[in-house]
């Protein structure tokens, strides 16, 4: 390869590892060979307790392959992707082949200036709505990769979806299992790992939004999280559940796609989202959603959108830790 290609391909894996993951935990590897990416899942990254089937671990790989398409079109060059090329490795989910060179439209360029600027949120939002019209461009960005999102308009259904969310919540926090996974991907203060969920990110006593999503308790007992001021508004946000027509593989990959194509539109107007998949975790409970609420689509994640001042910083794996180059032959 020459040297701009070896550019290129590095700036494509580099944006790759910034996609949101469960806990953080990255659970992805890159390798380059003949100018092709291969995207393939780290199963030692999996939550053996949370993500049995893998689910979560592909809709965060499926985020990554959407920053790698992003990335190669703003950076001038054609991608050809092909996803779950081949049934025999299952852990290859995606080639991505550089083609000729193309030029990127206004908008895959804001895509791609959010992508390390996107962050998770995990406490309440400002009062201030997401304008309607954001939210049907979100609705689009999400369809145009095969998924759909839906906002809950319904007080109603937000309540029952808060509630299945502390359910699940309270739940799992009293599972052994589940608790030691979650302290496996919890950092304490100071710590330098570059993975997992930092102590910085989540506040130390949160406001109850009305009605209250259950956060995650990655202080399991600690008086760990942040007292800053970016955590202190209280307001739910907007509720919406992004699902799809299937719960095959290619359905998991496809929703991280779609769900890393919203959340950088959203960012791009200032909008961040909390995520919240207690309930999709537990088998009777996901699929109660889908058949109550959804029109019996498969909910594969539910989310709040709303405006805050967190600007909390992101860790990341560095791209030596992900990244394995072959020698063409």
């Amino acid at each position: 390869m020459n040297t701009r290609t070896t550019e290129e391909i590095t700036a494509a894996v580099q944006a790759a590892v910034w996609a949101p993951s469960v806990h953080n935990t990255q659970p992805w590897s890159f390798v380059v060979e003949n100018e092709e990416i291969a995207l393939r899942a780290d199963s030692d990254r999996r939550l053996r307790v949370g993500d049995a089937e893998g689910r979560e671990m592909l809709i965060s790989c499926g985020a990554a392959l959407m920053n790698v398409r992003l990335a190669l079109c703003a950076l001038g060059r054609q991608a050809s992707v092909r996803v779950l090329p081949d049934p025999d490795r299952t852990a290859l989910l995606a080639t991505v082949r550089l083609g000729g060179p193309t030029e990127a439209d206004e908008h895959t360029r804001l895509l791609y200036d959010q992508i390390e600027r996107r962050r998770t949120h995990r406490a309440g939002f400002t009062d201030v709505p997401v304008p309607d019209g954001l939210v049907e461009e979100l609705v689009r960005q999400a369809s145009a990769e095969g998924a759909r999102l839906a906002p809950v308009r319904s007080e109603a259904a937000v309540r029952v979806l808060a509630a299945l969310t502390e359910a699940a919540q309270e739940v799992q926090s009293q599972d052994r299992l589940f608790s030691l996974e979650m302290i496996r991907w919890a950092q304490p203060p100071g710590s330098a790992r570059p993975e997992g969920g930092p102590a910085e990110s989540y506040p130390r006593e949160p406001q109850r939004t009305r009605p209250h999503f259950a956060q995650r308790d990655y202080a399991h007992g600690h008086p760990w999280g942040s007292d800053t001021e970016r955590f202190t508004a209280a307001s739910t946000g907007l509720v919406a559940v992004l699902t799809t027509p299937g719960d095959t593989r290619e359905d998991w990959i496809a929703a991280g796609q779609a769900l890393e194509r919203l959340l950088l539109h959203a960012c791009a107007h200032g909008v961040r989202a909390a995520f919240h998949t207690q309930a999709l975790e537990m088998v009777h409970l996901r699929e109660f959603l889908r058949q109550e609420l959804l029109s019996r689509e498969y909910p594969q994640m539910i989310m709040r959108l709303g405006f805050t001042g967190d600007d909390s910083a992101a860790v990341r794996r560095p791209i030596t830790e992900v990244l394995e180059e072959r020698r063409a032959t």
